[in-house]
């Protein structure tokens, strides 16, 4: 399906959870560096989103944080008890079979697509930084969503996903 399709799926079953949201076209980003210009302007929390599988257990992982956190894929995996070294980028190919989206549109959102075989590590600030709105990917890089932190959690919980919520330093 296309990422147009699945932006169509993904805005009915929204609608479905009677959660409103905002979207900003713009054009398409594949780094968060490249979509910030477009959309620094939208007051909320932007976001950054990594998938990441686990070298020895084989376990996937969808990491969302604040856009300007760093990462340090030993330190990740240390908070995640995968152990240190074991955490490693998916292919493209396995995040388009379990998200449907390919590079540059890793998203929470694509989680509605996953039928529980990925793990969902959320930055706490999402949630505790008092945020008016949260900002991700509808399943394509051209655009930018935004919700209310809780309606999100809502979301999350919806696809039968417990996100893992973890404190990032800032």
């Amino acid at each position: 399906m296309s990422s147009t399709g699945l932006r169509a799926e993904l805005e009915e079953y929204l609608k479905a959870l009677n959660i409103d949201t905002v979207c900003l076209e713009h054009p398409e980003v594949f780094t968060v560096e490249e979509m910030m210009p477009h959309v620094q302007h939208l007051s909320g929390a932007h976001s950054k989103n990594l998938f990441l599988k686990d070298k020895k257990k084989k376990g996937l992982w969808l990491v969302t944080v604040l856009h300007d956190t760093q990462i340090n894929l030993n330190d990740l995996a240390k908070k995640l008890n995968v152990g240190s070294g074991n955490l490693r980028f998916a292919d493209e190919a396995t995040m388009l079979e379990k998200l449907k989206v390919g590079q540059g549109c890793a998203t929470p959102l694509a989680l509605f697509c996953d039928n529980g075989d990925v793990r969902f590590v959320l930055d706490s600030r999402f949630l505790e930084g008092g945020y008016e709105k949260v900002y991700f990917h509808p399943m394509t890089n051209s655009a930018t969503m935004g919700l209310k932190p809780d309606d999100f959690l809502t979301f999350v919980k919806k696809t039968g996903h417990q996100p893992m919520i973890v404190k990032f330093d800032d």
